[in-house]
């Protein structure tokens, strides 16, 4: 039987859309461990609350989508702020094992809030991306998954120029290096630590709505931060563009495993890729060789 050619496109287009917001989770992953060495676990339970944070603005206030999205983005990064000032600057000196596990209890906490506001049953967010189809030539591309796909890049590209040229930039990148000599440089490592964990919080809060606007939101939906996990342990703990090219490198394996294979193998594909990464490069692809494993 001859070979779908197009098909096979179209499930690499859907893949890597899907690996754009996959490694757009992940940057918020990173940007808290490479300021603060914290892993946090809770990272897809932050983004679904900002998907639910985005339907309250739009549907339950009846804001328009302009206005909505900051308004979530907002809440967002409140929320970060929050968790880092309350919740792990506390646990300054103790042990990384300690503070992961926190972060666990943080998530479930998060899904506990939202079933009390919201409800535990799953819903659609308001239609705001349009569902025209797009082509590129004659393979077909989810709308969504498109747009989803150009935020993420283009949040990601600032970020990396950021990361370069930027003051702040530049500050979190010699406190992630060497907390001790930032401090003697005059850098207020505390306020790089709260700026990381805001920041996060704002590209996890817009990871959700994208992530929502694809397939939907529900207390469950924080899952979606397990196949981050993934992506940043391949790409690299610490690194931003280690988050790009993991996030696509997963989301395509998804795809192609899920279509080609099956469903139900998805997971078996993504895992053992990541058992795959650890045993050849324990690092990720572009982790730094000293970081230091749970």
């Amino acid at each position: 039987m001859e070979f779908d050619w197009l098909f096979f496109l179209e499930v690499t287009l859907a893949g890597l859309g899907s690996g754009a917001l996959l490694a757009l989770t992940a940057l918020a992953f990173v940007l808290i461990y490479k300021a603060t060495k914290v892993v946090n676990l809770a990272i897809g339970e932050m983004l679904m609350v900002g998907a639910y944070l985005f339907f309250s603005f739009a549907a339950g206030f009846g804001l328009p989508v302009w206005l909505a999205i900051p308004l979530a983005l907002i809440g967002g990064g409140l929320l970060g702020a929050i968790v880092e000032r309350t919740i792990i600057r506390p646990m300054l000196g103790e042990s990384a094992i300690s503070v992961f596990m926190v972060t666990i209890g943080l998530g479930s906490v998060l899904v506990g809030l939202v079933e009390i506001i919201w409800g535990a049953a799953p819903t659609q967010l308001p239609e705001f991306m349009g569902t025209t189809p797009l082509f590129i030539g004659d393979a077909y591309v989810s709308r969504k998954i498109a747009i989803g796909f150009a935020v993420a890049s283009i949040v990601i590209a600032a970020f990396v120029l950021a990361f370069r040229f930027w003051r702040g930039g530049v500050a979190l990148r010699a406190t992630a290096t060497d907390q001790g000599a930032a401090y003697s440089c005059g850098i207020d490592v505390p306020k790089v630590f709260s700026a990381a964990w805001i920041v996060a919080g704002v590209a996890a809060a817009g990871a959700g709505i994208l992530v929502g606007a694809v397939g939907g939101i529900s207390p469950t939906m924080g899952v979606f931060g397990l196949s981050a996990l993934v992506v940043v342990i391949v790409g690299g703990l610490d690194s931003i563009a280690g988050a790009l090219v993991g996030g696509l490198v997963v989301g395509l394996v998804e795809a192609w495993s899920g279509t080609f294979i099956g469903g139900e193998y998805k997971l078996l594909a993504t895992f053992g890729l990541l058992i795959l990464i650890l045993m050849v490069r324990p690092y990720g692809l572009f982790g730094t060789v000293e970081i230091e494993r749970l």
